[in-house]
């Protein structure tokens, strides 16, 4: 068996984005996608990541290589390896660079153990990269790949996505932890420019904000009928779908039909007129889930109406994230713990991953019937589903915290300037359900802030730049 698994992308046309960035965004973009394909000269760029679905790294990438494909860039998407042990280091670092101290510190087995399994897939992968190919590295998970990948005469990007505004002791363990394995890159890439360690050459440090794609399943439009039909076919509607009305969009344009459901905790369910509070994130001890459970159940849920739903995506589909079934059993057992008129009014929905479009169209439909979008992490790379939320023209109640901050401008959302503050979280929260007005203009602003500074064609070109840089290095 193999341990370095392609992950095969689907081209997306390129054209489809016109109506949404204007023809001026495209045609510079072909340009730029025109004279980068001359600079490449027969190289490959490699995508190196550990997963292939869930959360948003492998989302984007999705995304991203697909728009590379229609542009004619000779890009591959490979899914690295490992063990359950190797997975705990890894989740383990994700927490540290977050700051995140309450399991555990690092220890010179768990740099063994991460050093052995790296190298069986570095055997691989060295046999199929070739000297002067690029290669960009996805998260704590690859770093230990930038030697070998050197070595053997690539030029390597290591793109971290995950970060925090400031360093602790705890962040600095972490960062000495990789320091070894990353000292082989070329370059380095962060969601916002704090996040780069200090000892990392700032010549070598380039900022790439993520973006969303506007005509994914997850983020397309999605009219009132099909999404009140999809959220009937996945179980948080009472009812059953009418046959083909829980439709949507695939992002090749092509018709698709939710067919899965959901499995939801619940006692009861909204109707389709209640206000609905919804958060999707994975289920993960940073995004807070269970800090939203209560401050729902604290300060919102006892001055009106209105349901929460706490959505991830089922916790055994998640391969490269050991936490999320600990963290989801401790959200249900929180919620077995509300008092039967406040669980009445909170259900926890795991989304289906067997298909990754379908999981998406769930998304979109929950995130389009909400009253009120939040993100009320603890810490955050980025956030992607603040931007996604935004889209949709949804308000959004995020921390400030990481890139929730350069998502959020004033106007266009509300930040929380302490995650902890329940009764701030629940009044804000609260005053958005009541005043829809309010809400609405907030929403309008949210959407047009995302399409001027968060869609794919400006991701792509920030690339285009870094790469062409390494290239002109060689």
């Amino acid at each position: 068996m193999s341990l370095a698994e392609p992950v095969e992308v689907a081209p997306r046309p390129v054209a489809q984005l016109a109506p949404v960035i204007g023809t001026a965004r495209e045609a510079r973009l072909m340009s730029a996608a025109e004279a980068f394909r001359r600079k490449m000269g027969g190289r490959t760029i490699w995508n190196i990541s550990s997963t292939s679905v869930g959360g948003g790294v492998a989302e984007m990438l999705q995304v991203l290589l697909g728009y590379v494909g229609d542009l004619g860039v000779s890009c591959r998407w490979i899914v690295i390896t490992g063990d359950a042990s190797f997975f705990v280091i890894t989740k383990r670092l994700h927490n540290h660079i977050h700051g995140m101290t309450a399991d555990g510190a690092l220890t010179d087995d768990d740099a063994a153990h991460y050093t052995r399994m790296l190298a069986a897939n570095a055997a691989e992968l060295t046999q199929q990269v070739k000297p002067g190919d690029l290669v960009i590295l996805h998260d704590p998970q690859t770093a230990g790949l930038a030697g070998p990948l050197a070595k053997a005469g690539a030029k390597i990007a290591w793109r971290c996505h995950i970060g925090a505004d400031w360093q602790t002791e705890t962040t600095q363990a972490a960062w000495d932890f990789l320091r070894p394995y990353l000292t082989a890159a070329d370059a380095f890439i962060f969601t916002r420019r704090e996040y780069a360690p200090l000892w990392m050459p700032a010549a070598k440090v380039s900022v790439i904000p993520p973006s969303i794609d506007p005509l994914s399943a997850k983020n397309r439009d999605l009219d009132n009928k099909s999404a009140h039909a999809i959220l009937r076919q996945i179980g948080v509607f009472d009812g059953t779908a009418r046959a083909g009305d829980a439709s949507f969009t695939r992002s090749d344009g092509g018709a698709g039909l939710v067919t899965g459901v959901a499995d939801i905790t619940a006692t009861r369910h909204p109707a389709p007129a209640d206000p609905l509070v919804v958060q999707v994130s994975r289920w993960d001890k940073l995004k807070d889930m269970l800090g939203v459970m209560r401050g729902f159940a604290e300060h919102v849920a006892p001055q009106g109406d209105g349901f929460l739903l706490l959505v991830g995506p089922a916790v055994a589909g998640v391969t490269d994230d050991p936490e999320g079934a600990a963290v989801f059993g401790d959200c249900l057992l929180k919620w077995r713990d509300l008092p039967s008129e406040i669980q009445n009014r909170v259900l926890l929905v795991t989304l289906p991953l067997d298909d990754i479009e379908e999981n998406a169209a769930m998304v979109n439909a929950l995130q389009r019937r909400a009253s009120v979008i939040v993100q009320k992490s603890l810490a955050e790379g980025f956030g992607l589903t603040v931007a996604e939320g935004m889209w949709k023209g949804r308000p959004v109640v995020g921390s400030a915290v990481g890139g929730i901050i350069d998502q959020i401008a004033e106007g266009t959302g509300v930040l929380l300037p302490d995650p902890a503050d329940l009764a701030a979280f629940g009044t804000t929260v609260r005053l958005l359900i009541d005043e829809p007005g309010t809400a609405s203009a907030i929403g309008r602003a949210a959407k047009g802030y995302i399409a001027a500074h968060f869609v794919g064609d400006m991701h792509l070109l920030r690339y285009e730049q870094l790469l062409s840089g390494l290239i002109e290095a060689s």
